[in-house]
């Protein structure tokens, strides 16, 4: 399963939102650097979603906003 993310890095809150039933809108307080912000969406999306955190792999968008994951459900 493939869903597309725009990740806010920074935030003062963390929050999983979904918009649609393949996309997803998170904030994190990570900052995006060293892959910090990418490896606390992976967890987590994965706690949202049930799966374990290696079940998911960003295919796309590894330095940007937006990503687009790959789920192995």
């Amino acid at each position: 399963m493939r869903i597309e993310l725009k990740v806010i890095a920074r935030a003062k809150k963390e929050i999983v939102e979904k918009i649609s039933e393949n996309s997803y809108r998170i904030k994190v307080a990570s900052l995006p650097e060293k892959g910090k912000a990418n490896k606390r969406v992976i967890e987590l999306l994965a706690l949202e979603l049930g799966v374990k955190r290696q079940d998911i792999k960003i295919i796309s968008g590894q330095t940007a906003s937006r990503k687009i994951l790959e789920i192995n459900i």
